[in-house]
């Protein structure tokens, strides 16, 4: 493997020395956010230059069992090699993909919410059978989540949703995923068995990182406390351990129950009021967006980024990029990633495009 060119892997293991060099100055931590700055630098490219020794390693032992094979004529080995080759074109592949996502905040956690549409017990029970999706998804892609929120609906399903995704680019990938999802089947709860659209939206927002101001100022929120919800009986929370926050400037509203603490359920509601509020400025210093809030979307028809049909045949398909599966067992058990991939490298040849078209203008 000779592409380690692709990655700048020269120059990225260069700049590490120039940083590393620059840590050991006596005075480096005297400005604490430009030395906080360098260290997060360094373990940025430090991550690439990780990751391909990592591939370099699989490739080495690669080599030795073809050669054993040689040497031997073992079948098993033969088959040992193509598993592993499998292997190794799956991770080289990923990491190229990870080197496209190249947005300031793709390499961030996130997080993700989800709310139902119009249409009650239908939709409701659409959005639970998307967080479900999005969950197996997690859990396939090796990113570990925590529910912070969690509301029952009335009689099935949810009424919303918001998880915590960690893990290396979980922003870069889950952003593709923003948009209203659009569900067609005949319905378990119809009792003449009709078939029913239902909406549900999903939102993404990028985790605030520490080094990232947002300055709220204590006045503009309020704080509400009740007791969080649950199955019933012995587990029913007794003391007012839910917050709800309303950003008062914004109309930004966020809520925890998943914690047992008050305080604990404080602090992650402020999590994720402070990602919303940085997604908020960013899209107004694009100027992509006026106020994340006042675009949303109605959460019905003509808005959908994706179809999934149940009835009367099985089809899923992405609107933005034409991706379509009759899979949809597959889908709805987490497997995403070629819509998720071909939507994200459209992003990337379109803003190419822009970019060649705009030094063309310019020429």
């Amino acid at each position: 493997m000779n592409c380690g060119s692709i990655f700048d892997l020269a120059k990225k293991k260069q700049e590490v020395a120039n940083f590393e060099q620059q840590t050991q100055n006596p005075n480096f931590w005297n400005d604490r956010d430009k030395a906080q700055d360098i260290l997060k630098k360094i373990n940025a490219r430090k991550y690439w230059i990780d990751e391909w020794d990592k591939l370099s390693r699989q490739m080495d032992d690669i080599d030795i069992l073809i050669e054993l094979a040689e040497e031997e004529d073992d079948p098993e080995i033969e088959s040992e090699i193509e598993k592993n080759l499998d292997k190794l074109n799956s991770e080289l592949e990923e990491l190229e993909f990870k080197n496209m996502l190249g947005e300031p905040d793709d390499r961030k956690s996130a997080i993700f919410t989800i709310h139902p549409g119009a249409g009650g017990t239908e939709s409701q029970d659409w959005a639970q059978m998307l967080m479900r999706m999005y969950l197996r998804w997690i859990e396939r892609n090796g990113f570990n989540k925590q529910i912070l929120d969690f509301q029952h609906g009335d009689e099935a399903g949810i009424k919303s949703v918001t998880i915590e995704v960690t893990g290396d680019y979980a922003y870069g990938y889950l952003k593709a995923e923003a948009g209203i999802h659009r569900l067609v089947r005949l319905s378990p709860f119809d009792f003449n068995n009709r078939r029913h659209t239902s909406f549900a939206s999903v939102f993404v927002y990028p985790e605030v990182d520490d080094d990232i101001e947002i300055n709220i100022n204590q006045a503009d929120i309020r704080v509400d406390t009740y007791r969080a919800s649950g199955a019933g009986g012995q587990h029913v929370n007794k003391t007012s351990s839910a917050v709800r926050i309303t950003h008062i400037p914004t109309g930004i509203v966020v809520q925890c129950q998943s914690e047992r603490s008050q305080h604990m359920n404080r602090e992650s509601a402020m999590k994720v009021l402070m990602s919303r509020l940085y997604q908020l400025k960013k899209e107004e210093e694009l100027a992509k967006l006026d106020k994340i809030e006042k675009d949303k979307k109605e959460i019905g028809w003509g808005h959908q980024i994706r179809s999934y049909i149940f009835h009367p045949y099985n089809l899923v398909k992405d609107h933005r990029t034409g991706n379509e599966t009759s899979n949809t067992s597959a889908v709805m058990d987490g497997e995403l990633n070629d819509f998720i991939k071909a939507y994200l490298m459209g992003k990337v040849d379109s803003k190419h495009k822009r970019s060649q078209t705009d030094r063309r203008a310019h020429a």
